[in-house]
């Protein structure tokens, strides 16, 4: 019988999860594991990276579970998954000190988040932030990840892994598996409700810029109601000149998984009102099921329960992967 393969992935306990992430990557994701249903999926919460920056230890600790809650109240199946926190696995930290010894300091100045972190870092640029990309290396090695999905902003990341991994693989002889990068289908792009020229995003200081999956329903009404749109009446997708109105038309048929055009030719003879108050009472539709599961999930046993389960399967690999990964480099004294 095959070895079951691996998907390993990460996600940083940082902002509040919105409709845009929801739409654009979450419901993507929760398709991989359909699509790759004989296949074990390794998801932590990556809380180790989410220190390279300040973070108060309260919002830490809240987010690290909101995001575990939210992401199984979004479909995330337990099926073929363990579900874990990043930082209960002292592996990932040995490991990412033993990669780093096979890591070259060029290779982590020219990473692009690096430069572009760096230059927003206020009081100084703490050294984990040039490293973190070989501690992402560690998180996926210690699994042997046949597939790691990832964005444009990760591939880079990703092809130092597949480095460092040929590179002890050349030294020692075949022990990592090498990941290919999995590349989800393109969900939508969700701009900002305020600033429709810009993507929505957990930072931006204007709350209503975005919707959150943890929003009430009158927040949510008033976000959409509010949202920029222009003068012209006439409903059509058009980016260019009507960035406010195609963003509506583009978040509509993204939660109906239909094309834009077909939105479009629902609503061509409506007014802006009539679109968005559809689009509040479907967006209310698909975040009230998820928000009323997030909160049954968030200080429950359920959850814990689901933490030390994915937690113990994966420590015991990748406890394993570490002590043989020893084994060949020489550490410690030499097992009979």
């Amino acid at each position: 019988m095959p070895k079951q393969k691996h998907i390993v992935s990460g996600i940083q306990p940082t902002g509040s999860l919105n409709i845009g992430t929801y739409l654009g990557g979450i419901r993507n994701f929760i398709r991989l594991q359909e699509t790759y249903a004989d296949h074990h999926f390794f998801i932590f919460i990556a809380d180790f990276h989410s220190i390279t920056l300040p973070i108060e230890k309260k919002v830490l600790r809240k987010k690290t579970k909101e995001l575990a809650a939210l992401y199984l109240a979004s479909g995330l199946k337990q099926e073929n998954l363990s579900l874990f926190i990043q930082s209960e696995i002292a592996a990932h930290a040995e490991m990412n000190y033993l990669l780093q010894c096979f890591t070259y300091v060029g290779e982590l100045e020219r990473m692009t988040q690096y430069k572009d972190k760096s230059q927003k870092a206020s009081e100084g640029i703490p050294s984990s932030l040039l490293t973190y990309p070989v501690l992402q290396a560690a998180d996926i090695l210690l699994y042997d990840a046949a597939y790691v999905p990832v964005g444009e902003d990760q591939k880079q990341h990703l092809e130092l892994t597949r480095d460092i991994a040929r590179r002890i693989n050349n030294r020692y002889g075949e022990f990592f598996a090498v990941p290919e990068p999995l590349i989800p289908e393109v969900g939508a792009r969700i701009m900002s409700l305020t600033d429709p020229v810009k993507k929505m995003s957990k930072s931006d200081q204007n709350e209503k810029s975005r919707v959150n999956l943890l929003d009430p329903d009158n927040i949510i009404r008033k976000r959409i109601m509010s949202a920029v749109t222009d003068s012209e009446p006439t409903i059509r997708f058009d980016p260019l000149n009507k960035p406010g109105l195609s963003n509506l038309l583009a978040m509509f048929a993204a939660l109906e998984e239909v094309g834009v055009e077909t939105i479009v030719s629902r609503y061509e003879d409506k007014d802006y009102k009539t679109l968005k108050e559809d689009l509040t009472e479907r967006l209310i539709a698909e975040i009230a099921p998820i928000r009323e599961r997030y909160h049954e999930l968030v200080d429950s046993e359920e959850l814990e329960r689901i933490f030390d389960e994915g937690g113990k399967r994966a420590r015991t690999l990748a406890e394993r992967k570490v002590a043989k990964l020893k084994e060949k480099i020489g550490l410690g004294r030499k097992r009979k």
